[in-house]
């Protein structure tokens, strides 16, 4: 599809709010110059603020229309500056794409990129899904320059409903870190100067830009949908003064976990309730980055949560933590087996995924650095191509059978830890934490997104079903290790995957990708 002349007038905008869309809509991706922290800077944007629109749906349970809305979100590429990837691709992480995986959006591995001038279609349904997401691009870093916004699938028959009392776009909190260049521009590991939160911050040095402030109305109770959509660090989130109640986390509903603060990693989504029971006035809301495992002297992330009634003033509150969330007190709230045998290596298939760092600055997995290929992996096996051996990147694609338990394996203390990583395509079970030496066959926490630990005794271990056909991504979610190989694929159910027909509309991506101008194409 071309795009409509009518887009082009957003890339001079600079709005910073968002409204929401979907599950139908339009996504234009653009270019705005915008000032999120007080520095100015070209971005690439969905929708043209930052972050990118609200996408929302609801979980449907009649039984004639089953397995929840349909999304229908046309992305146009109307991108025109050079010095930042004028392609793209939207992945829409932690929905499974059951049956629909060529809609992951995964550059190299699911599709080719959508050139400027063009649109693509992602028409996908989110079977049994209700939770908290987002979407970002997925072709090389291009999402730290701006391009990454909140989704959510709200659930009418919530059974943790009765816990809060409001629950909409107002109640959504983003955390992002910002760079003042060009993500192209940037060295290989570069160093973020600024985080930001629902959007606006401030950076060491620079002006008093303004902040996000949240409203809260004394004695209501909301329901915060925190997600972490950093392209870098992990943060330590609170507000002063109160309580936060997880109920969920990364798209799965979890008993209710009372904590003063949420260690929250690249990728990763919490849903807090929290119960405006102070005294009128403003309260700072804090999201303390840390590298390397440590604050390393970086502005803080903050907002301020306002109590109707209370002054525009910045607040005078302090930090006081002393409940930390701990990965393994959370427990789902529907139990749900552990696949396999309740030992260490009682699956099916046992993979163990050692991470180094070559002489050149990659990350390699099991010896292999992750290449993009130049056809995407699906592309390759719906030409006929299906022994894992013989699927480009050599090395980098894992092929598992259907239908079987899978327990993954990371060790920590590898260079850059600790590493977040997210498998496509699944929720997983973490059997060990990061950081805990002990294993949980019973209920351990199920999420999309897990950290390996900072030291070599560390050893991150999570179990799966493959029970749903298609190449999908494990990756380091810090976008930059991931721009130097931290990755492979699982060719799952392979079979299955060759049969499929995705629309005439994904097919023509590739020709048109190939056929463009080369600095149409960004490689």
């Amino acid at each position: 599809m071309i795009v409509f002349a009518a887009f082009i007038f957003l890339s001079t905008l600079t709005i910073t709010t968002y409204a929401a869309i979907g599950p139908i809509g339009v996504l234009p991706i653009v270019n705005a110059h915008i000032s999120p922290d007080g520095f100015r800077r070209s971005s690439v944007l969905a929708g043209g603020t930052f972050p990118g629109p609200l996408i929302q749906a609801n979980k449907v349970y009649d039984a004639q229309q089953s397995k929840g809305d349909t999304f229908a979100i046309d992305v146009v590429d109307s991108l025109t500056d050079s010095t930042m990837l004028r392609s793209t691709s939207i992945h829409w992480h932690g929905i499974f794409q059951e049956g629909t995986n060529w809609e992951d959006g995964a550059a190299s591995v699911t599709q080719c990129p959508i050139i400027p001038g063009h649109s693509f279609l992602y028409n996908f349904k989110a079977p049994d899904q209700a939770g908290t997401y987002w979407y970002h691009s997925h072709l090389s870093t291009q999402y730290c320059d701006g391009l990454r916004g909140p989704l959510v699938i709200y659930d009418p028959n919530d059974p943790q409903k009765h816990l809060y009392d409001i629950d909409d776009e107002s109640t959504i909190i983003t955390l992002s870190d910002w760079y003042h260049n060009p993500s192209p521009q940037l060295p290989t590991f570069p160093v973020f100067n600024s985080t930001l939160i629902n959007g606006l911050g401030r950076y060491a040095g620079g002006p008093a830009s303004p902040l996000a402030v949240i409203d809260v109305a004394q004695k209501k109770r909301y329901r915060f949908r925190l997600i972490s959509m950093a392209c870098d660090p992990s943060w330590i989130f609170s507000i002063d003064n109160h309580l936060l109640t997880i109920i969920e986390v990364d798209g799965v509903a979890h008993q209710p976990l009372t904590v003063d603060s949420i260690q929250i990693f690249a990728g990763q989504r919490y849903s807090f309730v929290l119960t405006a029971n102070q005294k009128v006035d403003n309260y700072w809301v804090r999201a303390v980055p840390e590298v390397l495992g440590s604050n390393q002297g970086f502005v803080n992330g903050t907002a301020i949560l306002r109590y109707a009634g209370a002054g525009v003033a910045d607040p005078t509150t302090n930090s006081v933590g002393t409940l930390p969330l701990v990965e393994t007190a959370l427990r789902p709230l529907v139990n749900t087996p552990v696949p396999g045998q309740p030992y260490p290596g009682g699956a099916d298939v046992v993979l163990n995924l050692p991470i180094t760092l070559t002489p050149n600055f990659t990350y390699a997995i099991n010896g292999t650095s992750f290449v993009p290929p130049t056809a995407p992996v699906l592309l390759q096996i719906l030409s006929g191509t299906q022994a894992a051996q013989d699927l480009l990147p050599q090395g980098s694609v894992i092929e598992l059978p259907p239908n079987k338990a899978i327990e993954i394996s990371i060790p920590g203390g590898s260079p850059g830890s600790p590493h977040p990583f997210h498998l496509h395509g699944h929720n997983f079970h973490i059997i060990r934490s990061a950081g805990n030496s002990t294993y949980n066959f019973v209920n351990p926490v199920i999420r999309d997104v897990v950290t390996t630990g900072l030291l070599p005794t560390d050893l991150t271990t999570f179990r799966f079903v493959t029970d749903n056909a298609g190449p999908w991504f494990l990756h380091c979610h810090v976008d930059w290790h991931l721009e130097v190989g931290l990755a492979v694929v699982f060719a799952e159910n392979v079979p299955k995957v060759a049969q499929e027909k995705p629309p005439a509309a994904w097919d023509s991506l590739c020709p048109l990708y190939n056929a463009s101008p080369k600095d149409r194409r960004d490689d």
